[in-house]
């Protein structure tokens, strides 16, 4: 095959241009950091990199629900601890009633304090996280007691609740969900129910004016405030468990964004080191094709002139 002028003056011409390309490419990398630029660059490692994204998405997302979980469980937890702590000075104000060296006014007295506990307790009952009410089940938009309810000093048992004992559960995982309240429906009917009791005891004026008979009927609930106290341990126990769950599971969430991240780097982030190399090496190449370019174009007759 014959070899003309043209040729190698067209061939001198495209190596040029795709050395041109490379050092272009090169520069790009090193501006940008990454290896990919366009997905036509590597169409492979370009699908993988939008996995390694989606990844980081669903993770970012499970993260913020991991902080909402914290939130139930926290605020759950220090409403029981109130609770408890209630229910503790109600086993006081009970022991000292329960002496019948009180009089009917000292009597008196203590009932008040114990009705400002109820309300107390009922108030604890409508904690809200956000705008959710941390213990009214599955109805989170009510409270456990209206304000009337949640208001009122009578003695009465039973009182209606809006809510249910239904879990609320929340996503934290592909596939994986977490538990965040207590079944506070029954807990606090139970508690609410106790109290009543309670301020019945302090209200029967017959037991009052019977002697020993009302430290006798006072002093039968200390078993039954015990009990509560119980059931606010416990619960509190169960919130404890959940706690212990989320921060494993935030440990989690934490190791594959670490993992995945480093995945991503190592799938599209630019070896700089070695990216330098190759445009040092590039460059020289292109030095030496322009070089050699200048010997294979033949002169002419302007180069004379």
């Amino acid at each position: 095959m014959r070899v003309t002028q043209s040729m190698l003056s067209n061939n001198m011409l495209r190596n040029l241009n795709n050395s041109n390309s490379k050092l272009g490419k090169y520069q790009e990398q090193l501006s940008s950091g990454s290896k990919i630029t366009r997905p036509s660059d590597d169409p492979v490692a370009t699908v993988k990199g939008i996995g390694y994204r989606t990844e980081l998405a669903k993770n970012s997302q499970y993260t913020r629900n991991m902080t909402t979980v914290n939130s139930w469980l926290d605020s759950s937890d220090d409403a029981l601890k109130q609770v408890g702590s209630g229910l503790q000075r109600v086993q006081e104000l009970v022991t000292q009633a329960a002496n019948d060296t009180n009089t009917d006014e000292e009597r008196e007295k203590i009932k008040i304090e114990i009705d400002q506990i109820r309300q107390q307790i009922r108030d604890v009952a409508n904690t809200q996280v956000g705008d959710s009410y941390i213990f009214s089940g599955t109805k989170t938009l009510s409270p456990l007691f209206t304000s009337s309810t949640a208001n009122s000093s009578k003695d009465d048992k039973d009182v209606p609740l809006n809510g249910n004992s239904q879990n609320v559960t929340i996503e934290v995982y592909d596939g994986v969900t977490l538990d965040v309240n207590v079944d506070g429906a029954t807990l606090f009917r139970k508690i609410d129910n106790l109290m009543a009791d309670v301020q019945t005891a302090l209200n029967d004026d017959d037991a009052l004016n019977a002697g020993t008979t009302s430290g006798t009927v006072i002093g039968n609930l200390l078993g039954d405030i015990q009990d509560g106290q119980e059931d606010a341990l416990q619960a509190r126990s169960v919130i404890g468990a959940k706690q212990n769950r989320a921060d494993m599971m935030a440990d989690r969430l934490s190791i594959q964004k670490i993992s995945t991240t480093k995945q991503m780097s190592d799938n599209e982030d630019v070896d700089y080191e070695e990216t330098i190399t190759n445009l040092i090496t590039e460059e020289s190449i292109h030095r030496a094709a322009l070089s050699v370019g200048g010997r294979i174009i033949q002169p002419t007759l302007v180069d004379f002139l």
